[in-house]
């Protein structure tokens, strides 16, 4: 029998040993779990795992490998939502080595050796989300080579290290959307190009203010909303334009800031293809994509705004509406990949208000 050869350690001193079958190196980040049985492709590409170790508590991950690395125009990756992995790390129960699919290119554990990432399996991810749920987010690290400190990306800027580095232009639609990019996920970019756009997306702290567009979108990202404060006061600024705002996940928190909104961290986030969330003010119930630690404080709603949606399972802000200003932003995932499409018409309501305002 194969001696298990990496271990995890969490800060509370807790150690699990373990199997690795990515990248052979040691690695630290914050733990979070999700709960989707599928998708593992989209989230070690999603830019707002940035420095998080992920843990699937799906008992079985690899079985469908992944899809060949191709790229649409721009060099957006096809079946990717970034350009390569963004987790410090991938804990599974078992990792199946024995993949297939009709799209497969190559095995999972392929795609986390050459993105230099490490995946650990062999341990008991139960019991692991159970001690993350009763006492909260933590920090860990895995241990394969040499020992590495903790490391708490909270303290970080991670947006400035998934952020695009020069203004691009994707598209050559008849509604031009600025897009604040706080680590973009690639379907959200995709969703406004089927929707005749032209899509000009900038840096998170780029100054936009004397660019041409119709709409404003602000993106999903990593890490806490109150450390961008260039982004906040830029999006400050744009109110005054009066043009239509969209905001997703991240953007939801940043744009709420920058009306007069607080924040705080999640005990241990919203991860999962399965979040209820209702519609404020109906019985209107969609079932959501979800990839945050943070979230809006309702407690005090700033004159003009109002709560948008709200969850299901704990009754947090999962978004905001300004109706006299044609503001909106929400905490899921509208274009979900993956997961469900039940709110991918809020594209739409955003397109409907730039046509109102035209």
């Amino acid at each position: 029998m194969i001696n298990k050869n990496a271990k995890l350690i969490l800060e509370d001193g807790s150690i699990y040993e373990a199997y690795s079958f990515g990248y052979e190196k040691s690695s630290a980040g914050e733990i979070v779990f999700n709960t989707s049985m599928i998708g593992y492709n989209e989230s070690l590409t999603d830019p707002s795992y940035k420095g998080q170790i992920l843990v699937c508590t799906y008992p079985l991950i690899g079985n469908y490998g992944i899809p060949p690395i191709i790229s649409e125009k721009k060099n957006i990756k096809k079946f990717f939502e970034s350009n390569n992995i963004h987790v410090s790390g991938l804990i599974t129960s078992y990792y199946s080595d024995y993949a297939f699919h009709w799209n497969m290119y190559k095995k999972l554990s392929y795609f986390l050796k050459i993105n230099k990432t490490v995946g650990i399996y062999g341990i008991d991810t139960r019991s692991l989300t159970k001690k993350l749920r009763d006492k909260g987010t933590m920090l860990g690290k895995i241990i394969i080579s040499d020992n590495v400190k903790f490391y708490n990306p909270d303290n970080y800027n991670l947006v400035d290290k998934v952020s695009i580095k020069k203004k691009t232009i994707y598209g050559d639609g008849k509604h031009k959307i600025l897009l604040i990019d706080c680590g973009v996920k690639n379907n959200i970019i995709r969703c406004f190009l089927e929707r005749d756009c032209t899509v000009i997306r900038v840096p998170w702290n780029y100054n936009f203010l004397n660019e041409e567009y119709d709409g404003l979108f602000i993106s999903n990202g990593p890490g806490n909303p109150k450390g961008y404060q260039t982004t906040i006061n830029n999006i400050s600024q744009a109110f005054i334009c009066n043009k239509p705002i969209f905001g997703i996940c991240l953007g939801n928190q940043l744009l709420g800031l920058a009306a007069g909104f607080s924040t705080h961290k999640l005990k241990y986030g919203h991860r999962s293809n399965n979040q209820p969330v209702i519609l404020s003010g109906t019985n209107r119930c969609f079932i959501t994509s979800q990839n945050h630690g943070y979230v809006i404080d309702s407690n005090q709603i700033p004159n003009g705004w109002k709560i948008f949606f709200k969850n299901l399972n704990d009754n947090t802000c999962e978004g905001l509406i300004n109706y006299d200003k044609n503001f909106i932003s929400v905490q899921f995932h509208p274009e979900a990949s993956s997961g469900p499409t039940d709110t991918q018409f809020l594209f739409d309501v955003f397109l409907n208000f730039i046509k109102t305002k035209k």
